[in-house]
């Protein structure tokens, strides 16, 4: 039988729309199953709080459960891994973080490719560290510390979460910008670092602003400088120290982020819904008592600031030749 050219155009051109109707159609059927967003830290932390938050709110809207799950060590390799390698279906997510962008240049071999393996989604938060002393330390200023420093070159200590972690390279970005030198004295984690510093076993340090807010208000640590661009509102009278270092900006983050290849219908869905989220106004309270700012914006926005951190912590770490332990 022979088609009338009219007709068969109008066929093929409704063939063609059919594998875009399909993928449309796939997108606003997800989630059909739970999801997973894989942290690769502790329970408790800010990074597992804001997964948590956002977990809750999808877990709302969309009709399915997302499941925060928990796979800390190995510097978030183990849940980055997990991701990069997990099917790319919307149904494995990542809570990617800063040390991620660190990661990529701090070790040689990974078995996966951060930039190439994983797409971003959506940012959620970032909140500041603070650049605190023990009150035994004779200062009170960022201009003081500097003097003070370079007085007593490499014999004040810098506590950090451990080697090339965020709170490492940030104090190692400070070196580098003031001409300073410290004595570096990693740990593992924050809390036994605290420890040390609240009993003036070291100095100085940089801690995320949440762990040690409290210490901040009780007179126990001596805030002298916070690491964002612009002061925190947890401690508006404390200085940022961009005011002193022009340019100088570091801080923890977190988003969402997924295999490569996961279909752009999911991941804009996605990103639209947790966009939404951080408006709300009950998760904004919450990461604000987090001492943090809601980040959202496009796909290509997170994965411009992935780029952008990438790029920056790979000088450091070239810089000051840190070497993984």
């Amino acid at each position: 039988m022979k088609i009338p050219r009219r007709t068969f155009l109008h066929l093929a051109a409704g063939a063609g729309t059919l594998p875009a109707i399909s993928r449309f159609a796939w997108a606003q059927s997800y989630p059909a199953r739970p999801v997973r967003i894989i942290v690769g830290f502790p329970a408790g932390g800010t990074t597992d709080i804001g997964a948590r938050l956002i977990a809750q709110w999808l877990s709302e809207r969309l009709g399915q459960q997302f499941i925060v799950e928990n796979r800390p060590g190995a510097g978030t390799h183990l849940a980055t891994e997990a991701v990069a390698r997990a099917s790319a279906d919307g149904y494995t997510l990542l809570m990617a973080t800063a040390s991620n962008a660190i990661n990529a240049t701090l070790y040689d071999r990974l078995n996966y490719n951060f930039l190439r393996d994983i797409v971003p989604i959506v940012g959620v938060i970032r909140s500041p560290f603070v650049l605190e002393v023990h009150p035994a330390v004779p200062v009170k200023t960022v201009s003081e510390l500097i003097a003070y420093a370079k007085a007593s070159s490499g014999k004040i200590t810098m506590a950090s979460f451990g080697t090339g972690t965020s709170s490492h390279l940030t104090g190692e970005l400070f070196k580098m910008m003031t001409g300073v030198e410290m004595l570096h004295v990693p740990y593992r984690g924050s809390a036994p670092m605290l420890i040390d510093l609240l009993s003036g076993q070291v100095q100085l340090a940089f801690d995320n602003l949440p762990a040690s807010i409290e210490h901040i208000r009780s007179g126990k640590l001596r805030p002298l400088a916070v690491t964002t661009t612009t002061r925190s509102v947890a401690l508006p009278d404390i200085p940022a120290l961009a005011e002193m270092l022009p340019g100088f900006d570091s801080s923890a983050w977190n988003g969402i982020a997924a295999p490569k290849s996961t279909p752009a219908e999911i991941i804009d869905r996605l990103n639209g819904e947790i966009n939404v989220a951080l408006t709300d106004t009950n998760i904004k309270a919450r990461f604000a008592e987090l001492s943090g700012m809601v980040l959202g914006g496009t796909p290509a926005d997170f994965g411009k600031h992935i780029a952008e951190e990438t790029e920056k912590w790979s000088k450091v770490i070239r810089t000051a030749n840190i070497k993984p332990e």
